[in-house]
């Protein structure tokens, strides 16, 4: 269980239950304890839904930071969630001064890159999933592509699939190599911790 609206500090908002599963596992990482730290991840069920979901945050929560992550194709539903929040700036200044840090494609092509195919093909095979992979690869309409290509078109062929394995993946990274995303979220949730640590 999350924090309670009562009780809420900040908001990190993601499109789905995959995002919210990798930045879970990222605060556990870190040492953040998001429970202690009345930090709430909220999955929106899709980027279309950043404006209700920010809307509804920012009336009954006045005051209360927010950041998120996005994909770059989705930044016009981002812009459209803050300028509805009524977030002055929103249409025309950088959305990372806004806290929302965007993935060049999505969080998993993010991982992916990161951790290099060999190592998400160890996830896998810690998942026993690899030969579900290999099987996959074998398929006449993905024989042809590229190993990342692959394991990106893997990971989502069922959403069960695609959280767990972007909770592992996350634990995998080097902290010190996080993706570009990951790793401005990295320093929110530092900071949310710092803000509620015990004097």
């Amino acid at each position: 269980m999350g924090a309670t609206a009562t009780t809420i500090r900040a908001l990190v908002l993601v499109e789905g239950d995959s995002d919210a599963a990798a930045v879970r596992a990222l605060a556990d990482r870190l040492g953040v304890d998001l429970d202690l730290h009345r930090v709430e991840v909220c999955s929106a069920g899709g980027v279309t839904n950043f404006s209700r979901v920010l809307a509804d945050f920012v009336r009954t929560h006045p005051g209360v930071d927010f950041c998120g992550m996005y994909d770059v194709a989705d930044e016009r539903h981002v812009r459209r969630a803050l300028a509805n929040a009524a977030v002055a700036g929103a249409a025309d200044e950088s959305l990372e001064g806004f806290g929302f840090f965007a993935c060049v494609a999505d969080l998993e092509d993010e991982l992916i890159r990161a951790l290099g195919t060999s190592a998400v093909e160890r996830v896998l095979d810690a998942q026993a999933e690899l030969a579900s992979f290999r099987r996959f690869q074998a398929m006449p309409q993905h024989r042809g592509e590229a190993t990342h290509r692959q394991l990106h078109r893997f990971l989502g062929t069922r959403a069960t699939r695609k959280i767990r394995s972007a909770r592992r993946l996350v634990e995998a990274l080097d902290l010190a190599r996080l993706p570009r995303p990951l790793a401005q979220l990295e320093g929110r949730l530092l900071e949310a911790a710092a803000l509620q640590r015990p004097r």
